[in-house]
């Protein structure tokens, strides 16, 4: 068994971000793997996070169990794929794919290993799992281009706390389209904007993009109480 952990960072998004991932190989050896990229997209940082973990690891053989916090690459290779192929790399609406190229290589990896190959666990975000909370850090540190030493070395000595394999969670469902006159417990969306320290809060993305536009901010819409919560949570109030 291959487990691994990413996460993904950036600073406007678009914006300087990083990548984070920890390899965890059967001999019980650790790898962490960090970059920084200085024009990226949250998702994108993501994304490569789990590439660049199951590029390490192509080579070996085994099950690879893959934990992210982000549900856009879990929903997305497990699920979405299917229709973006069949559609030809495009959405229901008939759109261009975002991430094309990443999901491209992400769809060959997966399928190089096999049916059942690689298995997708879902953890939640700044909620105290030490895994997930060690590749933030990485990845943030890569993103402000602060310096970070990377471990390589036994998982018996790894100081950063427990690498033990998830148990599975699935992810929150999605919200059901709207368009397809479907019920949806999320409300019209608003903008939640951090610069400096100060929180705001904002009725339209104009509003919002003329405060963060340029400057080393955190911003990210939101359509319900419970979704707000889980932002100002993760930002650390």
């Amino acid at each position: 068994m291959i487990a691994i952990f990413t996460d993904g960072a950036c600073s406007g998004n678009p914006g300087p971000g990083g990548w984070a991932a920890i390899v965890v190989l059967p001999d019980g050896t650790v790898s962490e793997q960090g970059a920084r990229a200085e024009t990226t997209t949250n998702n994108r940082m993501e994304m490569t996070a789990v590439l660049e973990a199951l590029s390490a690891v192509r080579d070996l053989a085994g099950r690879v169990f893959v934990h992210t916090d982000s549900t856009y690459v879990i929903s997305g290779i497990t699920n979405w794929i299917k229709g973006w192929k069949r559609r030809g790399w495009t959405t229901a609406a008939g759109e261009p794919v975002k991430n094309e190229d990443l999901w491209r290589r992400l769809d060959a990896l997966v399928a190089a290993r096999g049916e059942g190959g690689v298995e997708w666990r879902w953890v939640r975000g700044h909620d105290g799992h030490d895994a997930n909370e060690r590749c933030d850090a990485i990845a943030v540190a890569f993103a402000r281009r602060i310096p970070v030493e990377l471990y390589r070395g036994p998982l018996l000595s790894y100081p950063h706390g427990s690498l033990a394999p998830g148990t599975g969670a699935p992810p929150p469902a999605p919200p059901k389209s709207r368009k397809t006159g479907s019920s949806s417990a999320a409300g019209p969306a608003s903008y939640l904007s951090l610069l400096d320290g100060r929180l705001e809060k904002h009725a339209t993305w104009k509003e919002c993009e003329a405060r963060v536009k340029g400057r080393p901010a955190k911003f990210k819409k939101v359509r319900s109480a419970e979704e707000e919560r889980g932002v100002l949570k993760s930002w650390g109030f």
